[in-house]
């Protein structure tokens, strides 16, 4: 068993190297000429890179021997059942709203959003928002799966959506909208669910991993924008009928 957790993580180690090292000489090239930080503060800032440099090597390697081959089992096993048309998208709601409310990138955004506007948007209300979009976003691509059609039916029409409530939503939404979209694209959606989704495709008669398996995280960074925007709608709704 430790020989499977551990097997091939030098290379990840590497890859989490790669992406920390230029991190860090961009810090001690701005400490040296701009910053000059006490010394107990630079070594607070070197443990606490040392625990990401860990958390990340760890996060890695459990998705490489862990999120990915249980993913595409899940899908494959998804993907050979009966009533594929009805039993794929409610079972992909249900995983977009369990993704959600386990990514922590939603979390932090949803509290920075509750204490920035002092509680009047409350974190509860945008993680129920962006888990209820993400939900609809992982259902709809089940169906694309099974259905066949083209990524764009979705998008276009989508973003052009997007686009038009932005003229009518409450302003303070859509900024807020737009940086939920990608907030939502995290480590749980695109390790976990992408993976289920490449394992569905895979065993659908007439799909092709590579064109029909992907896609899923456009949709993903769409549906939060217009949850959120026609959230911003009912606000300002509410905010009228109380006036």
């Amino acid at each position: 068993m430790i020989d499977i957790i551990f097997e091939d993580i030098t290379h990840t180690i590497t890859e989490v190297a790669l992406a920390i090292v230029p991190l860090l000489v961009f810090f001690f090239v701005f400490q040296v000429f701009f910053l000059h930080l006490e010394k107990k503060r630079i070594f607070d800032i070197l443990i606490g890179l040392v625990f990401t440099f860990v958390g990340l090597v760890l996060f890695l390697q459990g998705v490489e021997i862990g999120f990915f081959p249980a993913g595409e089992a899940i899908g494959e096993t998804l993907g050979e059942q009966e009533n594929t048309l009805l039993l794929l998208p409610i079972l992909g709601f249900i995983f977009g709203v369990v993704a959600t409310f386990a990514e922590p990138a939603i979390r932090i955004m949803n509290y920075e959003v509750e204490k920035v506007t002092a509680g009047s948007i409350s974190k509860n209300v945008m993680l129920i928002t962006l888990s209820l979009g993400v939900g609809l976003s992982i259902a709809l691509s089940m169906v694309r799966i099974v259905v066949g059609f083209p990524l764009w039916y979705v998008l276009l029409p989508g973003y052009i959506l997007a686009f038009v409530l932005v003229f009518f939503s409450s302003d303070r939404f859509i900024s807020i909208a737009f940086d939920s979209g990608g907030v939502a694209t995290g480590p749980m959606t695109v390790t976990f669910i992408t993976a289920i989704f490449v394992g569905t495709a895979s065993v659908t008669e007439g799909r092709d991993p590579l064109l029909d398996g992907f896609g899923m995280i456009a949709l993903v960074a769409l549906t939060p924008i217009l949850a959120v925007l026609i959230l911003g709608l009912l606000y300002q709704w509410k905010e009228r009928s109380n006036s």
